[in-house]
């Protein structure tokens, strides 16, 4: 199936407040929060080339919805997040297979790295190579007292590929990713936290509920202000500061006279919710 058969197929399924995107995700909504569910449990939500589109699809069309202010990452399987990429595919693949494969499965990871506001994995059980990598694509982590995480690519003779490289020394420090790659070990959920690998620690089979709680807090907040936000802090990341400063006050003046804003400083003053117009 190639991307635009997964978006032909969303579009015809799924009612109301669900929506699938090919046979192994799911969009469901809650109200201004979508949670995006990794649904292919007979194989521990594997990621194979197909699930890869459908992931990109849906992250495509979550982007252009105005009206989703957060993600939540979610998954079907009860021991597991994501086991990373689907190997029993990747074992029948020519070399030439793989190269055409390649584009395909970046376009899922970066299709959860770029989406434009904030995002939450709840994980449990096994988050490894790829799934520890959507995991990390998105801005927070919420894992529960099962979760066991980890970049074990250089194990099987290849190096995480869906960002893994990048985002992990972004949370825990170059030489923390670097000791973490190269031993390809796997961290529990205690470690984890204590590592900075993941943010919450929650107990267990609680990890979707309250990823989707502090998705609901976020969501409270204006859905302008929520994107300039994340595009400030993810652009301004690794910057010196006089850099990251300009970043922000992009940001800053791309929201200072926006509706959100006169709706914000309203509500305030007249002592009520805001009533965002997210625009």
């Amino acid at each position: 199936m190639g991307d635009g058969a997964a978006v032909e197929r969303a579009a015809g399924a799924g009612q109301g407040d669900e929506r699938r995107y090919g046979e192994f995700v799911v969009v469901r909504r809650h109200a201004y929060v979508a949670e995006l569910v990794l649904d292919r449990p007979k194989a521990m939500n594997a990621v194979s080339t197909e699930m890869a589109r459908s992931i990109a699809a849906a992250c495509e069309a979550l982007a252009a919805d105005r009206d989703v202010r957060v993600v939540v990452v979610t998954s079907t399987h009860e021991r597991a997040f994501c086991v990373g990429a689907d190997l029993k595919e990747r074992n029948s693949f020519s070399d030439a297979d793989l190269v055409r494969q390649r584009p395909v499965a970046r376009a899922a990871y970066t299709g959860v790295l770029a989406l434009p506001m904030p995002t939450v994995a709840a994980v449990h059980g096994f988050a490894l190579g790829g799934g520890f990598e959507l995991a990390l694509s998105c801005d927070l982590i919420v894992a529960d007292r099962t979760a066991v995480v980890g970049l074990p690519e250089v194990s099987v003779g290849v190096i995480p590929g869906g960002g893994g490289t990048q985002l992990l020394p972004r949370r825990v420090g170059a030489a923390r990713a670097a000791e973490l790659i190269f031993t390809a070990r796997r961290l529990e959920a205690v470690e984890a936290l204590e590592s900075g690998l993941v943010d919450q620690l929650v107990e267990e089979g609680r990890d979707r509920d309250e990823a989707l709680a502090l998705a609901a807090r976020i969501a409270a907040n204006s859905p302008v202000g929520l994107r300039a936000a994340k595009r400030a802090l993810r652009l301004g990341h690794g910057l010196d500061l006089r850099a990251g400063l300009e970043i922000e006050d992009a940001a800053w003046r791309s929201v200072a006279f926006s509706g959100d804003r006169a709706e914000g400083v309203a509500a305030f003053n007249e002592k009520r919710k805001p009533d965002w117009p997210g625009e």
